[in-house]
């Protein structure tokens, strides 16, 4: 599909073999406040997912895809949730998994793939997203991509012993 292949990556649907890289990622406490991830996930219960995971977005409300490089090394993952087919919006959550692989402009170019499919293929009127005050990467990312900081939600998550602060941005389809 056209639409989902850029530059220097695409995106992808779910695969059977992508069982270890989800475990990985769902797994790696460091990511948890991003994620609202409480707890560990079995390699059992993300096969489950993944055997779900062909499942249309309007059934399951829900869009993951894979980021990938031309040389299918997953680099991070993408997802669409909270799909709300009546309001036509939905909330875009994006992990570049390895460090080294981040800052690199494929989280950018992903993200310009999802709005663009968003927009033109599910007709959506408008996306969002939820970001930490403090992580100034997705904060730039989001904004590069023409979200606009419409809300400062106080207090609203508690991580490590105290409670942080999260942005609202939202992009709407003109």
């Amino acid at each position: 599909m056209k639409t989902l292949k850029g530059q220097n990556i695409y995106l992808r649907a779910l695969e059977p073999e992508d069982l270890e890289f989800i475990h990985t990622i769902e797994n790696d406490e460091s990511i948890w406040e991003i994620s609202n991830t409480q707890t560990p996930y079995s390699k059992f219960l993300i096969k489950q997912y993944l055997d779900h995971a062909h499942k249309d977005i309007f059934e399951v409300k829900q869009l993951r895809l894979v980021i990938s490089s031309f040389n299918n090394e997953a680099l991070g993952m993408i997802d669409l949730f909270d799909f709300d087919f009546k309001n036509r919006r939905a909330g875009v959550g994006i992990l570049v998994k390895e460090p080294e692989d981040r800052m690199k402009g494929y989280g950018k170019e992903a993200l310009k793939l999802l709005i663009d499919y968003s927009f033109k293929h599910l007709d959506l009127h408008q996306l969002y997203c939820n970001i930490s005050e403090g992580n100034d990467a997705s904060i730039k990312l989001f904004s590069n991509q023409g979200f606009k900081n419409i809300g400062l939600k106080k207090e609203w998550n508690y991580v490590n012993g105290t409670f942080k602060n999260e942005y609202l941005f939202q992009l709407i389809n003109n």
